[in-house]
């Protein structure tokens, strides 16, 4: 089942706003300040002309990747804050930036992604896709699956109610289903900067979804569970069973998890499951935070 579900307030705090307005090619703005609780200015010493064209192009990435003057990214307002950067140079920049790249979009595309991971670590702050509403309050709502087994197609489905509700994240409570759709959807939140949460269950392949997120909440009573997936035809020998097992090692170690998660779950039977305490949860990365709970 879908529907939308709002954040916690408390999850995300914005001491002022980076409100967006299309100029002629897209892009303008005014004022902004702390988001997420960020504090003292980095030790790290940047030249302020690449800071500067470092912000511009992970701005750039979310307006591009959500085709929606709205939104900017987390270590945007961050390293805008943190360095003194005006919000005026930072349109002015990116809107150079999408003219000197015009003929080359996916050298700005692949310069974009990774400037939001050098503000990362310049910031301290997960690079995490933030969304305003037209009067240029926070959005904080997010998209809920409750009880939907992943199927062909799941992906493709979420990734477009993702877009059409501007949600900024996902709760899911699943039995599982397809690891091979889990793993597309994960790698496409990841790659959007959207964040995961549970407040109910998630099992077998629901865990690869959660993974995705790049921030992953849980309520305390939510349960996470891990078994060994079914293994599909084209896996069927010794050697692609082993194979298999792998490929799950591999899709954690992408998502910043303790790949052991993925040892765990190959020594649980199939129709077996194996509950992950939520201190195991935060210990091996799966999940980055404990909330209250979602309205």
């Amino acid at each position: 089942m879908l529907k939308s579900a709002a954040m916690p307030g408390a999850r995300v705090s914005l001491m002022a706003l980076f409100i967006l307005a299309f100029g002629s090619l897209g892009l303008g703005g005014c004022a902004f300040s702390d988001p997420l609780g960020a504090g003292a200015a980095s030790s790290v010493q940047i030249d302020r002309d690449e800071l500067l064209a470092t912000t511009a192009a992970c701005h750039l990435l979310r307006v591009g990747q959500w085709n929606d003057v709205a939104v900017t990214d987390a270590v945007v307002i961050v390293a805008a804050d943190q360095y003194g950067l005006p919000v005026d140079a930072i349109i002015e920049r990116s809107n150079q930036m999408v003219r000197d790249y015009s003929s080359r979009p996916g050298e700005l595309a692949t310069q974009a992604i990774d400037a939001c991971h050098r503000l990362e670590d310049l910031t301290g702050i997960v690079s995490a896709l933030v969304r305003f509403e037209s009067n240029g309050t926070l959005r904080t709502a997010w998209l809920r699956i409750d009880d939907a087994e992943i199927i062909p197609g799941f992906a493709k489905r979420t990734a477009a109610e993702l877009r059409r509700r501007k949600a900024i994240g996902l709760v899911i409570n699943s039995p599982g289903g397809s690891v091979f759709e889990a793993r597309k959807l994960g790698r496409y939140l990841r790659a959007n900067g959207l964040r995961t949460a549970v407040d109910g269950y998630c099992v077998s392949a629901c865990v690869d979804v959660l993974a995705g997120g790049v921030e992953r909440y849980v309520t305390p009573d939510a349960r996470l569970g891990i078994h060994q997936s079914k293994v599909p035809q084209r896996y069927s020998s010794h050697e692609g069973g082993q194979r298999y097992v792998a490929d799950s090692f591999l899709y954690l170690r992408e998502m910043g998890i303790d790949a052991d998660v993925a040892i765990a779950a190959a020594a649980i039977p199939n129709d077996e499951i194996l509950l992950i305490p939520i201190s195991d949860a935060l210990q091996t990365g799966l999940i980055t935070g404990v909330v209250d709970g979602f309205d």
